[in-house]
């Protein structure tokens, strides 16, 4: 073995199968260890939509900081990812979104294009046909109101009197997904100040005649597992928002509440900037970045105000510019994944055999240890006694350390020869706090436990992505995947997980992804945490999740699922084949087999690995324009451009050298490499 070359026992499959994966898996790994960065770790673009762009340029005019440069490269940018029929889309792929298109084509209005253009009029024609601006999202009108181009009066009424709500009132900032809240608390500024700042142009072109101005109605929480409740809660919640229109009009009458107003608003102000991280970010992502900006703003925080000046400076380092034919491109991140990206690139390294004093390895170590979080965050509201740790997904994200990756980040750190005290220690603390967050029904959410209010989801306000944080199967798997590689298989958290995952288990033997697309990635976190923590390959839940997984193996040999399977059942498993879906698939399914090359599903996995190295590209690793990550189900998503590489590196790397995670040797419940032998 060379310090670059996994281990390529050939010992799996039918003849030449073995050395295909081996030859693919060494591409690859050659590949993945050129894109380490100097300080250790890795990064890849997190590719979303256009309305990040398209919003920037919103800020921006809105603040009075627009440049020509910025908006002509990502005018490009915009104009590039339209469609024919003048749409565009979420994903690639995707259904035409309204409000998407509505945003990039007002961000094109920005850049001077004028709306006689071919590719104007057929968006805005388009856009018609669908019901106009007053279709559109909460989210979208906002935008719009705020440059005069919606009445104020038609957007849901958020208070920033809530601020005052303790954590045990209903509707209190703690019962939305710490996303949702950080977006929300500034959300109350904006709309209890109004702002309107005039546009060069209107937008009459985009309202359907005699439509008038009827508020589009909250969209049903169709997507699974998002918590939603009955209509009745919604009929209650608009009549709510009605009274509290009325309250605001009459508001500047009433002497005490503008006094309460007054303070809600300076106390909301203090919230955000307590906030901020070292970046000038909110909570490492788009949304609460750019409304905290503006609702500081309108507070009076000048552009030269140190919060306000680190906040416009860190969207820099979250703004991609490339170079082209046609002029340097400009988009922007909605968020970045150092520290995900480094641990799973981390665990695909030992996966493929390297060792663990690799010289890749021991730096991206010593970068995730100083990345731990060892501050206070919000997930203390709901437990106070529980002493900080963890890891984010972020460089800068410290309020809010999360589930998924921490436990990931014990995965990595144990297949590393690193200093054994520094380890064990963070470790320790890791693990401790990564118990401490379970919820009470035994399934971990992602960044607070017991984020499972179903009230929050039936307000007018809430008609776009995910507003809470209940547990979901892939979190609750990596968590209970790190504990039984800790030697916590058999403790009581872990197998309060097992029960929990047990029992989420869909009809037709898969999971719903949360955090991934879909079945395929809920199945593929599920199946391994399962069989590491101590459940025989030969059980039930086990056969059932195979045999779902071999019967959606595409004719290809590979697997993939449309984005639409979150709102379509039809297409649960369903879609093109993809390298990181493909992985997945092959992770569970090489973990089912408990590592013999005679199981019934061998043929599956032998046509998976062959399809991984017939589609390899030369530089070794996989094309993939399909977006296979998930912000929020049915409506945000991403394409994380390290996934085609990290999991299939794991998958080959667990095939060829018919190891488990990290290269621990499959064993049985009860046998070395399972802890507890639950069963």
């Amino acid at each position: 073995m060379t310090a670059t070359s996994p281990v390529t026992p050939a010992r799996r499959g039918g003849p030449g199968a073995a050395q295909a994966g081996a030859d693919a898996l060494e591409r690859a790994v050659g590949h993945l260890l050129t894109l380490q960065h100097r300080q250790g770790w890795w990064q890849g673009e997190l590719e979303t939509n256009v309305t990040m762009d398209a919003e920037d340029l919103l800020l921006r005019e809105f603040l009075g900081v627009r440049t020509a440069e910025q908006t002509a490269a990502a005018a490009r940018w915009i104009r590039l990812c339209q469609r024919a029929d003048g749409t565009w889309a979420n994903f690639r792929g995707g259904d035409a979104d309204l409000s998407t298109t509505v945003e990039a084509y007002v961000a094109l209005r920005l850049a001077g294009d004028a709306p006689g253009a071919g590719h104007m009029a057929r968006a805005a024609g388009w856009i018609r046909g669908q019901g106009g601006v007053p279709a559109t999202r909460v989210f979208t009108r906002i935008w719009l109101a705020m440059f005069g181009e919606w009445p104020w009066d038609e957007i849901p009424v958020m208070p920033p009197e809530m601020i005052y709500f303790p954590a045990w009132f209903p509707l209190n900032v703690y019962d939305w997904a710490c996303w949702a809240r950080q977006t929300i608390v500034p959300l109350t500024i904006v709309g209890s100040l109004r702002p309107v700042r005039t546009l060069p142009f209107t937008l009459n072109e985009l309202r359907p005649r005699g439509s008038g101005q009827a508020r589009r109605p909250a969209a049903a929480a169709g997507v699974k597992g998002e918590g939603a409740v009955g209509g009745g809660w919604a009929a209650v919640f608009n009549g709510l928002d009605r009274l509290l229109h009325r309250y605001e009009r009459r508001l500047p009458t009433l002497a005490p509440a503008r006094a309460v107003r007054k303070a809600a608003l300076r106390r909301c102000a203090e919230w955000i900037i307590a906030r901020q991280e070292r970046d000038g970010c909110w909570g490492g992502i788009q949304p609460p970045w750019v409304y905290s900006l503006i609702a500081l703003h309108l507070l009076g925080y000048g552009l030269d105000h140190p919060v306000i000046s680190r906040g416009l400076a860190g969207l820099d380092r979250f703004t991609v510019w490339e170079d082209t034919p046609e002029g340097r491109l400009r988009r922007l991140e909605a968020c970045q994944s150092p520290v995900w990206d480094t641990v799973l690139a981390m665990i695909a390294l030992a996966d493929a055999g390297l060792p663990p004093d690799h010289p890749a390895l021991l730096p991206a170590a010593g970068w995730v240890l100083d990345e731990e979080i060892r501050g206070p965050g919000d997930w203390q509201v709901r437990r106070p006694g529980l002493a900080p740790a963890g890891w984010a997904f972020e460089f800068d994200n410290d309020g809010y350390p999360d589930v998924d990756d921490t436990a990931e980040v014990l995965l990595a750190l144990r297949q590393v020869s690193w200093p054994a005290e520094a380890i064990k220690e963070a470790s320790a603390r890791a693990t401790a706090w990564l118990i401490g967050m379970q919820s009470k029904d035994g399934g971990w959410g992602a960044f607070d436990a017991d984020n499972t209010s179903r009230l929050v989801t039936k307000l007018p306000f809430c008609d776009f992505g995910a507003v809470v944080d209940p547990p979901s199967a892939d979190v609750t798997a990596h968590a209970v995947e790190a504990l039984a590689a800790a030697g916590l298989g058999a403790s009581k958290a872990a197998r309060r997980g097992v029960t929990w995952l047990l029992r989420a288990q869909e009809s037709d033997g898969s999971w719903f992804g949360r955090w991934g697309a879909n079945y395929v990635y809920g199945t593929g976190a599920v199946v391994p945490a399962l069989i590491a923590a101590g459940v025989r390959p030969g059980k039930p839940a086990i056969r059932r999740a195979v045999s779902w997984l071999v019967s959606h193996q595409n004719p290809d040999g590979g697997w993939g699922e449309d984005l639409r399977s979150y709102t379509d059942p039809g297409r649960a498993g369903r879609g093109e084949s993809t390298a990181s879906q493909t992985a997945w698939a092959l992770l569970a399914l090489l973990a089912a087999t408990g590592g013999s090359g005679e199981a019934p599903e061998a043929a599956s996995i032998e046509r998976g690995v062959r399809w991984l190295a017939d589609t390899q590209r030369p530089d070794g690793s996989w094309d993939e324009p399909q977006f296979t990550g998930t912000g929020f189900p049915g409506d945000f998503y991403i394409n994380y451009h390290l996934y085609r590489l990290v999991f299939p590196v794991s998958a080959l790397g667990r095939y060829v050298t018919g190891a488990g995670p990290g290269g621990a040797r499959h064993g049985r419940a009860g046998e070395p490499g399972i802890p507890g032998g639950a069963g």
